[in-house]
């Protein structure tokens, strides 16, 4: 959290993006706001300019500035609207927004230790941009979006990016025990609620029948040594995040901690978390022929999340 006495974004970086409102329809102005989870604060005193702009006040009125968490939100809904003006330039025979206009954005942002890219998206350096916060993730649709933003920013932040792909990994498993309606223990360390909510979805290998001839390929041996190595993987990545990602206080990557180590902590947290989502919402899914509740699976383990 930074001080109170500072905000983190300038009202020179906010007035740049809010003179645009005019470009864009009130619906879209709500809905980049709102898809951040941003209401309105009705009790906001309009200030200058048409309705769009003092829509886009009503919204902003709503976010703390000096909080890390709700300006890396609003920098987001900055971005979707400026790409969003972009793209509607090109619609109707224009060359996107004027190379003038990008150029007083960069400007703006700059100041406040932001990039604008080429692309319209916004990077910072701040502290915690990929933080996860699991208990909000309590729907697929959720867990799906973070895991792209993400691999979006983990070759710019690798040490955020481990620390974000084992709280996926966590949120995953919660989601899964909850849609299951068996119980969450907070106190429990990731590998054993990694090995329950797998065991919730007979994606256990422990937890699976014997193969037979011509059956199901759920049971077959090779998924099963599949998802014996995807277990263990998933706990690498609690363990990788444990010594090299952020979470523990730690303000400065570790030397030698780079885009490839992000890459491969996220490409193998999100193949944990896709398998788990599909199978939860696959209609012919095992787990959903079962008639008993899955077998116990000694989770009795010493690793530390």
């Amino acid at each position: 959290m930074a001080s109170p006495d500072r905000e983190l974004l300038s009202r020179t970086a906010r007035n740049a993006v809010r003179g645009l409102m005019s470009g864009l329809v009130a619906g879209a102005i709500g809905e980049y706001w709102e898809n951040e989870h941003f209401a309105q604060n009705a009790d906001v005193t309009p200030g200058d300019g048409g309705v769009r702009k003092q829509l886009f006040d009503s919204y902003a009125a709503s976010v703390d500035w000096t909080d890390d968490d709700h300006v890396t939100r609003a920098l987001r809904v900055f971005e979707s609207m400026l790409r969003r003006l972009d793209r509607e330039s090109r619609r109707y025979g224009g060359n996107g927004l004027p190379v003038e206009t990008v150029t007083e954005l960069r400007e703006a942002f700059a100041r406040d230790g932001c990039r604008l890219d080429d692309e319209l998206r916004l990077h910072t350096a701040r502290v915690a941009r990929l933080t996860v916060h699991v208990d909000a993730l309590t729907e697929a649709s959720g867990i799906h979006a973070e895991l792209e933003r993400v691999r979006r920013f983990g070759a710019e932040y690798p040490d955020d990016a481990i620390g974000a792909a084992k709280q996926l990994i966590e949120a995953t498993a919660k989601l899964v025990l909850l849609k299951r309606n068996l119980p969450v223990d907070e106190r429990q360390d990731l590998p054993a609620l990694i090995k329950q909510a797998q065991q919730a979805l007979h994606l256990h290998p422990a937890a699976l029948p014997p193969a037979r001839g011509g059956g199901s390929p759920d049971n077959a041996d090779s998924i099963k040594r599949i998802l014996g190595a995807l277990t263990s993987a998933a706990i690498g990545v609690a363990e990788l995040r444990n010594r090299y990602g952020t979470g523990h206080g730690r303000l400065a990557a570790p030397a030698g901690l780079g885009p490839r180590h992000a890459r491969f902590a996220v490409g193998t947290a999100a193949t944990w978390c896709e398998l788990m989502l599909d199978t939860l919402a696959d209609p012919d899914a095992p787990w959903r022929k079962a008639s008993t509740t899955p077998l116990h699976v000694n989770t009795t383990l010493t690793t530390s999340t």
